[in-house]
């Protein structure tokens, strides 16, 4: 969605430089606010009017991040030092560029350090101590981007020096919350308390109590994030990034709602492409199609011909409107041209959609399978993308590939296999024709579930199918055992049990030649049907009379004669 931001500066950047101009101060709180449109015109004019301007520069430099030019952020930071501006925080501003320029963390590394020797105190309480305004850009700059940029871990140790010292600011633990998340889902609760500190230190700022809230969103838990939401709203109506993520929340549940945080967002937020592509997706959410589209189609024609999210609300509106094949052309473009770290999974989502349509490209659908896995962090989530990829390859009837990515969605939800898990696989190892590794899965389904039939019924089928002939006996034990779990409800089951019963009289009277067990299979199915006269039940004396006359013309087995050896003592 937005650009991640990091907190207000504010109060930090006081120790050991010059106060900032009430000015600086506002496009400081537009960056933390996302409206980095606004941050980046207050900062030209900001360095048009003094360019020589430590915060200034630095900020300058930020604000040009923040609109995705790495390329005009670098080329500022590297005049101001050209031109003798030679401070640590343009040095930490470098090492930012770096980190989002794909330049070896290492290298970053050593502009921090080059930085925060810098930028060491000479004197009073915090003698020998980094300045915190440095400590907080690295932090800062660590903290932008994605998962892969960065290292959060350096990042929260510098961040945690800062914090020791007096007076800083809410900044300094929304970075470190940030860097948390970076190291992975399972550091929500690190983060959260970093936020709580912010948000103790600056309660009128409302960034702590909303990336809370974006927590708790993250893992459905509406009455928390609502509440937290609600906290930032309190702290400052005016806010853009909050009305954005409920609109995310009710764009598919309630339109009416999704439309009043929209409409929120937009009121709040900059006049920018961004807030154009949000209204035409609000339009399709809606069920407008051909309005969103015609949107998308002027958003083409002007300003925002170049901005990448364009692409994807084509692929929307035309999927939606039944032209897969355009829908497929405008998410390659979308995906050619779109940041990586810009991509979300919801525009995986519609990936997968989208080329799952289309035959032949199953293999193209799991790869967007694997990203969207890749890029998001919850279990639960990476187990609903594996069993899409799994029904995938199940239509497609690669049905090996299938078992493959049923068995990941069990691994993502921690190995546990319910009986809708079980079924799945033993269903899929059955259409797959792999009968061996059918009755595997149906035994432990039996061994888990015991009172499920379903279990019974495909080990006895792929046992079948197994022997075709019915000459190897492999059906008889799956037989048995499905029937002493029929038995428990005979009124019900007797017609199965039957069916078994006969394949089991066909089994040792044909193919073993073992007519009294033969005969006592009689004796249990004439126990199903005891009513004379009924077709099964005549079936049964008829065949029994046929076995017992069978039974009394069989000579009896010769008995051997005694040695007569000589040998033989």
């Amino acid at each position: 969605m937005m650009k991640k931001i990091g907190g207000l500066l504010v109060g930090i950047l006081l120790f050991g430089y010059t106060v900032m101009a009430q000015s600086v101060a506002d496009g400081i709180k537009q960056l933390g606010f996302q409206k980095n449109k606004s941050a980046l015109e207050t900062f030209k004019k900001l360095y048009g009017s003094n360019n020589k301007d430590v915060q200034t520069i630095y900020w300058y430099g930020q604000a040009l991040l923040a609109n995705d030019d790495v390329k005009g952020a670098k080329s500022t930071y590297q005049k101001a030092l050209q031109e003798g501006v030679n401070d640590a925080l343009i040095i930490a501003g470098m090492g930012h560029v770096d980190l989002l320029d794909g330049v070896d963390i290492n290298t970053a590394k050593q502009k921090f350090e080059q930085a925060i020797t810098m930028a060491k105190e000479t004197k009073g309480k915090n003698k020998g101590k980094t300045n915190p305004a440095i400590l907080a850009a690295i932090g800062r700059a660590n903290a932008d981007g994605g998962s892969k940029i960065g290292d959060p871990t350096y990042a929260i140790e510098k961040l945690k020096e800062a914090a020791t010292m007096d007076a800083v600011s809410a900044d300094i633990f929304i970075n470190m919350g940030i860097c948390y998340l970076k190291l992975g889902g399972d550091q929500g609760g690190e983060a959260v308390k970093a936020y709580m500190e912010a948000a103790t230190r600056e309660p009128k700022n409302p960034i702590a109590p909303y990336r809370i809230g974006r927590i708790y969103q993250s893992q459905n838990n509406k009455e928390m994030f609502e509440q937290y939401y609600n906290t930032a709203i309190a702290a400052d109506p005016t806010f853009p990034p909050v009305y954005l993520s409920l609109y995310d929340f009710y764009a598919y549940k309630d339109v009416n709602k999704a439309r009043e945080f929209i409409e929120k967002y937009i009121q709040n937020a900059d006049k920018a492409c961004e807030t154009d592509y949000f209204y035409a997706n609000y339009l399709f959410i809606s069920g407008k199609y051909q309005e969103s589209l015609e949107k998308a189609k002027s958003m083409d024609a002007g300003e925002c011909k170049t901005y990448y999210r364009t692409s994807l609300l084509f692929a929307y509106n035309y999927d939606r409107l039944g032209d897969s094949i355009q829908a497929k052309t405008y998410l390659e473009k979308y995906f050619a041209n779109a940041p990586a770290d810009k991509i979300t999974s919801t525009d995986y989502d519609i990936a997968i959609k989208v080329f799952a349509k289309i035959s032949g490209l199953e293999n193209t659908v799991v790869t967007y399978v694997q990203k969207a896995i890749d890029n998001d962090t919850l279990a639960p989530n990476r187990a609903i993308y594996a069993n899409q990829a799994a029904e995938v390859f199940g239509k497609a009837k690669k049905f090996g590939e299938q078992i493959k990515w049923l068995q990941k969605a069990i691994q993502y939800k921690g190995g546990t296999m319910g009986e809708s898990d079980y079924y799945k696989l033993t269903s899929t190892a059955f259409n797959g024709k792999e009968y061996a590794a059918t009755m595997d899965i149906a035994k432990n389904y039996i061994a888990a579930f015991p009172d499920k039939p379903q279990g019974y019924s495909f080990n006895v089928r792929a046992a079948k199918a197994i022997d075709t002939g019915a000459s190897l006996g492999t059906a008889i034990e799956p037989i048995i055992l499905q029937n002493e779990y029929l038995m428990k409800d005979t009124a019900k089951n007797k017609k199965t049990v039957f069916n078994n019963l006969y394949y089991l009289l066909v089994y040792y009277n044909d193919k073993l030649k073992d007519t009294p067990k033969a005969i006592e299979v009689c004796d249990k199915m004439a126990a199903l049907f005891p009513t004379a006269g009924t077709e099964e039940n005549q079936f049964v004396i008829k065949t029994k009379e046929a076995l017992q006359k069978s039974l009394s013309k069989t000579p009896p087995a010769k008995t051997p004669a005694k040695s007569t050896s000589p040998n033989k003592q």
